[in-house]
């Protein structure tokens, strides 16, 4: 069999695989899934209209609220996707299937590709959920034509692409799952620090370059562009330069470690 029929074959395989180990640990998706939902209730139902007044000066509008913070809490639920698969490539790693897959005749990109295929599916089916709870407390948008929304899609696939990227190489770097969770835990922290819950210029001085020149403030502000109709600037350049260069890097780390032989 050729090169590229033998790593699609496989590469479905171990895509399988994954699916069947998320379908049997449900929990550590399900922690993942009501992180964001949790957040969004609790903004929207408890600091909706003491946040709307202070982001609109003095006018409390939740429903203005809401569709500030959906955005933000899309790319949150993204974020927090990659940590899942941080762990399960961790357990692989020193469970010893790795080393298994190793010895066997098959396709060794493989392994990571199923991973990172796995990985961007949950996130969709994730941002799926979260959407729609967004949409029952009230989140609308209504000036977002058919193209902005594909957009919006193309976007939130090249980020949970750039962030699983980099979560399956802390996995394999990392000694333990426990650790691999750790190591993950920036990828859901950033999204804290951004302009996901209020804007930027509202920020102390010192603290909004932190928020400001990180990948998540530019994702935030480009995907709420598209769907609320606000401009985009330069925001939507930068998320892809910092998307592409997270998953180079991303690949690169995590196929170097792969390929290292065994100690």
């Amino acid at each position: 069999m050729s090169s590229l029929p033998l790593a699609v074959r496989d590469s479905s395989t171990m895509l399988r695989r994954n699916l069947l180990h998320t379908r049997r640990y449900p929990s550590l998706t399900l922690n993942i899934l009501l992180t964001p939902i949790v957040l969004l209730l609790l903004f929207v139902y408890v600091f909706g209209d003491v946040m709307s007044a202070g982001i609109g000066g003095g006018g409390a509008d939740r429903s203005d609220y809401v569709a500030y913070l959906v955005p933000g809490i899309l790319l949150m639920t993204i974020g927090a996707t990659p940590a899942g698969t941080a762990v399960s490539v961790s357990m692989d790693m020193t469970e010893g299937i790795i080393a298994r897959f190793r010895t066997m005749a098959i396709h060794r990109g493989s392994v990571l590709i199923g991973h990172v295929v796995g990985s961007v599916l949950q996130a969709v089916m994730s941002v799926t959920l979260v959407g729609a709870v967004a949409v029952a407390v009230g989140f609308r948008s209504t000036d977002a034509t058919a193209l902005e929304w594909l957009a919006a899609f193309g976007l939130l696939i090249l980020v949970a692409l750039a962030f699983t990227w980099i979560a399956v190489g802390a996995g394999m770097a990392s000694p333990n799952p426990e650790a691999a969770s750790n190591n993950a835990m920036p990828l859901m922290i950033l999204p804290l620090i951004s302009s996901a819950f209020v804007p930027v210029d509202a920020m102390p001085g010192w603290f909004q370059p932190i928020a400001e020149h990180q990948p998540f403030t530019p994702a935030i502000e480009t995907l709420r562009g598209l769907l609320l109709g606000s401009e985009i600037g330069n925001n939507g350049w930068i998320t892809i330069a910092w998307c592409l260069g997270l998953a180079a890097v991303g690949y690169r780390w995590s196929t170097s470690l792969f390929n290292r032989a065994p100690k």
